[in-house]
């Protein structure tokens, strides 16, 4: 099953059996971290759905008239809502015409399927009239919503979906799939920076990120040693993707509570950080340490909103100087 990722089969399995056991869903909402390929594995089962005969192994045949109109982006039962632009929200414009879309009978004799993506992008007022959706979807119609933050999700939403997880591979299975793609990088290094979500390895690998990651650990460590000031780096790192950022100091910040815990190597994100880590947990205190974790959850959800992003930057690296000078 070349189209399907080799950490999915499990899920795919389970999506073939909705079909082969007549029972599929009015609404499925597929979840997991940044990198898992929930979009891809949606994209299957709809194409699946929307193919009359799918093969042996429940992918679509890609011959059919359908497959050839799945293939030209034309199908008349495909529906994607998705926002305008990256980082804004899905409108109810979008919705409304949606739920005129699926009043009317699908155009050929097999499914009419949406994917919603990301679903938590949805603004209230769209989330409201999503419901109707929901509640009446429509003859053969088939909803798909794809999130990584399905808590985001109004529960009168996540109460009326079917639901599936995607759970991360371990670290051998994204490394092996990494050589076959012919990432020559430090591949365990990569794996533990992702998360073990191996298209995010990969998309690391493919920007070169991992060299810009260990320059702004180094200015981590330069904050910390009262070598670099806290508003000059918050004005450089400003520049940063911020999610990645966030992500990185999250992740430095959980390994630190580990070292300090003296929790096993093996289970730290950063192995190949972990000498300066265990190094700096040596002196900090493990309280403060909470205390900058809560702040970095709290910038990590404000980046969807107008925070201004400097400011944000700026606390956080003020309190991990601070944090440092106490000792």
């Amino acid at each position: 099953m070349e189209s399907v990722l080799p950490w999915q089969q499990k899920e795919w399995r389970h999506l073939c059996e909705y079909r082969t056991q007549n029972r599929i869903p009015q609404a499925l909402l597929i979840s997991g971290n940044k990198g898992l390929g929930k979009r891809r594995l949606a994209e299957q089962f709809a194409f699946s759905l929307l193919c009359p005969n799918p093969a042996a192994h429940g992918l679509h045949c890609g011959q059919c008239d359908s497959c050839l109109l799945i293939q030209a982006g034309s199908h008349p039962d495909l529906f994607y809502i998705e926002p305008a632009e990256a980082g804004k929200a899905i409108g109810i414009d979008s919705i409304r015409g949606l739920i005129a879309d699926t009043q009317l009978k699908p155009q050929y004799d097999a499914f009419r399927v949406v994917l919603i993506d990301p679903a938590d992008r949805m603004n209230q007022s769209a989330a409201n009239a999503f419901l109707k959706c929901l509640e009446e979807p429509g003859e053969r119609t088939v909803i798909l919503l794809i999130t990584e933050k399905p808590a985001q999700l109004p529960a009168t939403i996540l109460s009326r979906c079917q639901k599936m997880a995607l759970a991360p591979p371990d670290q051998e299975t994204v490394v092996a799939w990494l050589k076959q793609q012919h990432i020559e990088d430090d591949l365990e290094t990569l794996a533990a920076m992702a998360r073990n979500s191996p298209l995010l390895a990969r998309q690391y690998a493919e920007a070169q990120t991992l060299p810009l990651r260990n320059e702004c650990f180094k200015t981590w460590l330069a904050v910390a040693k009262q070598q670099t000031s806290p508003i000059t780096t918050a004005e450089n790192w400003l520049k940063l993707p911020q999610p990645d950022l966030l992500l990185w100091i999250s992740s430095w910040t959980i390994d630190l509570i580990k070292c300090s815990c003296r929790i096993r190597p093996g289970t730290i994100y950063n192995p190949d950080l972990r000498t300066s880590l265990q190094e700096l947990a040596g002196r900090l205190d493990l309280k403060s340490l909470y205390r900058l974790y809560d702040l970095i959850l709290a910038s990590r959800r404000r980046l969807d909103t107008q925070v201004n992003k400097q400011l944000m930057l700026e606390e956080l690296l003020i309190l991990w100087s601070q944090l440092n000078r106490s000792k």
